[in-house]
């Protein structure tokens, strides 16, 4: 009788606990930094690992950046190379917390709340806070964000050939549903 209740209790235990954390392996991420009049300058990946801790609102995300993926196979190799150096910085992180976040309030109604953190991109490290659409999706939750970030800010070098080609000003869409 004693070993069935300690194992009802491990049971119960483990599965409250495995519900404060929420994982992804197949978030979304893509971004444009296209110019009027030139190509289209933007690229996807869909590889995006995502961590959320329901009790404390605390989120995470972790994007490699050698599989975002471009239409054009040259963009993509100058994108590695020259911008991102992605062998020497091979991925871009973000830590934060979902401002006024309470699990129990989430519905399958959108709710916007913002997000506070800090992303590093190229080795180099800025504080934002962003707006995210989160809502309950199934037995997960559906994040998505939009916002802007700046090439300056994380000493991303564009070229002089191409500067008038290429947005300073990069918009980055996010979507992840967290399980």
């Amino acid at each position: 009788m004693k070993k069935t209740l300690l194992l009802l209790a491990l049971f119960i235990a483990t599965n409250l606990h495995a519900q404060e954390k929420m994982t992804s392996t197949n978030g979304i991420i893509s971004f444009e930094a296209s110019v009027p009049f030139f190509e289209n300058v933007e690229a996807k990946n869909e590889t995006v690992n995502s961590y959320l801790n329901t009790k404390k609102g605390q989120v995470s995300f972790v994007v490699y950046i050698n599989m975002f993926h471009f239409q054009r196979s040259l963009m993509e190799e100058h994108f590695n190379a020259n911008y991102l150096e992605s062998k020497k910085y091979p991925k871009a992180t973000f830590k934060g917390v979902i401002e006024k976040f309470e699990i129990k309030n989430i519905d399958f109604h959108t709710n916007v709340y913002y997000i506070s953190g800090k992303i590093t991109i190229h080795g180099k490290s800025k504080n934002i806070r962003v707006p995210a659409k989160i809502k309950k999706l199934g037995k997960g939750l559906e994040l998505q964000s939009n916002f802007t970030i700046n090439t300056d800010d994380f000493n991303i070098a564009i070229p002089y050939i191409v500067r008038n080609k290429i947005s300073k000003e990069v918009t980055v869409a996010l979507y992840s549903v967290l399980q």
